[in-house]
């Protein structure tokens, strides 16, 4: 009996707000907030602070050659163009793997190391 009536107060408050003007729901969450000293914008602006600090905590980038694949001659290529190295230098680089390509790369430039060298058929991992 007492779950009946609970669900029909509910029922009640929810028909209220839907009924209730924007200013007179700008009350009720103010009021809210007052009595039982909460905020209501808090959560999502804590939630989003958390995301900006998490992305700005890492600005460079280390571009790791995990696996040179089944195309190992075109990686080497593309290790050339990257490091600038010679070939012998870059095919050493490739048979080492795993082994970092470059270091300390700003984020757009580790990504597009990481396209060209995935595109060439290498695994690779930022870190």
């Amino acid at each position: 009996m007492e779950e009946i009536t609970m669900a029909l107060n509910i029922e009640n408050i929810i028909a209220e707000i839907k009924e209730a003007s924007i200013l007179e729901l700008n009350d009720l969450v103010k009021a809210i907030e007052e009595e039982f000293g909460v905020t209501a914008a808090a959560p999502v602006a804590a939630a989003a602070a958390g995301a900006a600090d998490a992305g700005a905590a890492k600005d460079s980038f280390d571009v790791e050659l995990t696996s040179a694949g089944d195309k190992k001659v075109g990686v080497i290529k593309v290790v050339r163009e990257i490091t600038g190295e010679g070939l012998k230098e870059a095919k050493a680089i490739v048979d080492g793997a795993p082994s970092v390509i470059k270091e300390g790369v700003a984020a757009a430039e580790a990504e597009e190391i990481k396209a060209k060298l995935e595109e060439a058929g290498a695994s690779v991992t930022l870190k």
